[in-house]
């Protein structure tokens, strides 16, 4: 797939010496040498192998032509992601620099959505996060326990079981993450549906070049309006905790929370979403590995470890940038360049996980695998995730054993996203 140049993005007119099959043209132009990261991923399955398959370090294109690099195994995006030479400041960014990423960009939002622990390092990713990580540890999780037994039970409760097709995701394994997030977050449930689609269109390779500034301002109006609310009323939740912490020192600036509230809600919300649909189509698809769970050979979370590692949530995730040439074997990340990890293809990598990477398997045992991150910027939500997804599974399944797929399963359709693993819909009949 060469596709040409979209008219949102745009080019310099003075050819660049270190990307010269990319650059030196305001008219569109045909990319050779790059793997094209298919924006309509149709097959994603296949797009994971292919990057696998051409080395621990790929030349990559990005929805709208553009140019970064692809780390896609195991050892490799363990060692960048603690180099100190790879950093978040979109600012260093060469095209960024240059004016060549469009407002209009799609992914726009994953590099440029304000100044959080997401976009910084050092002494400012410290300040940033540790009163997130704090509200995030073992034991705050733990204590939220009931409440996210109550929710899921409700949601179950909701769910129509009249013999025919259900959309586990829409009514359910979207609903539950954005009411868990929402209520550690103090967002009121009227906000809830509407900040969903937002986080959908914001990830989304297809929201309109149009659209994307607007649903961006939209998205920053309500985070305003919510940390406003929280700094009026304080009602315990984080968000009235961040707005409190507000003003110099090592407080919190407005900009800082309102990107923190994007950030947090965000990634709560849509990778959780992920890991439970992704974990139900794989044990509708491996009957026999269910089997184990049913029988007490594993427990649950056996199962969301394997499909954090088989179905990893986020796929390809944009987050670093050369400060400096960053060798890697005999390639070179050259200075201001970018860097995504593709979690997708890392999840299946033979020389981390052995000649059976490629298969679903719930006894795998150790379970090595890094689809949260890996050194500072590790995923705060991850214990909270990792709950969710073990008592969304275990309740799902303890209210309807005889759960199955509704569709032939290459039926199934992944939403236009590059950054996510997700699932458009997932049609099942939940049983007698």
């Amino acid at each position: 797939m060469t596709p040409s140049t979209p008219d949102h993005i745009r080019y310099t007119s003075e050819p660049d010496a270190a990307e010269p099959a990319v650059f030196g043209t305001t008219k569109p132009c045909v990319r050779t040498g790059r793997l094209v990261l298919d924006p309509l991923v149709r097959d994603i399955e296949a797009e994971n192998a292919r990057l696998r398959a051409a080395g621990p370090l790929v030349a990559v294109e990005l929805p709208g032509g553009i140019p970064a690099w692809a780390v896609t195994r195991d050892a490799e995006a363990r060692h960048l992601l603690t180099d100190p030479r790879l950093v978040k400041d979109v600012n260093v960014w060469a095209l960024w620099q240059r004016g060549q990423i469009s407002p209009e960009w799609p992914l726009i939002g994953v590099v440029d959505h304000g100044r959080s622990m997401f976009t910084v390092d050092g002494v400012d990713h410290r300040r940033l996060r540790s009163p997130v990580a704090q509200a995030f540890a073992t034991r705050q999780v733990e204590g939220m326990r009931e409440r996210i037994g109550e929710l899921t039970r409700e949601l179950l409760d909701a769910l129509p079981n009249d013999g025919q097709p259900v959309d586990l995701k829409a009514a359910f394994a979207c609903r539950l993450p954005m009411r868990v997030i929402s209520e550690v977050m103090g967002v009121d449930l009227v906000d809830q549906p509407r900040l969903s689609v937002l986080f959908d269109k914001f990830l989304s390779t297809q929201t309109p070049p149009e659209e994307v500034a607007s649903n961006q301002a939209e998205l920053t109006a309500m985070m305003r309006s919510l940390a406003a609310a929280r700094r009026a009323s304080p009602i315990g939740d984080l968000t009235s905790l961040l707005a409190v912490a507000h003003g110099g020192g090592d407080m919190f600036t407005d900009e800082e929370i309102v990107s923190t509230l994007q950030l947090l809600i965000g990634s709560g919300y849509l990778t959780t979403v992920s890991l439970i649909v992704n974990a139900v189509a794989n044990l509708c698809t491996h009957p026999d590995q269910l089997a184990l769970v049913r029988r007490g050979v594993v427990g649950w979370d056996a199962v969301v470890e394997e499909t954090l590692r088989y179905s990893a949530p986020n796929s390809n995730f944009l987050i670093r940038f050369a400060t400096e040439d960053v060798p890697v074997g005999e390639i070179v990340i050259r200075s201001g360049e970018a860097l995504i990890v593709s979690y997708g293809a890392i999840g299946r990598d033979e020389r981390q996980h052995g000649r059976t990477a490629e298969d679903f398997d719930v006894t795998r045992a150790p379970n090595r695998h890094m689809s949260f991150g890996h050194g500072p910027h590790f995923c705060v939500g991850a214990t909270l995730a990792r709950m969710e997804g073990h008592m969304a599974l275990s309740m799902l399944y303890e209210r309807f054993p005889d759960l199955t797929l509704a569709v032939p399963a290459e039926e199934l359709r992944h939403n236009p996203t590059v950054t996510q693993n997700e699932l458009c819909e997932l049609p099942v009949l939940l049983g007698p």
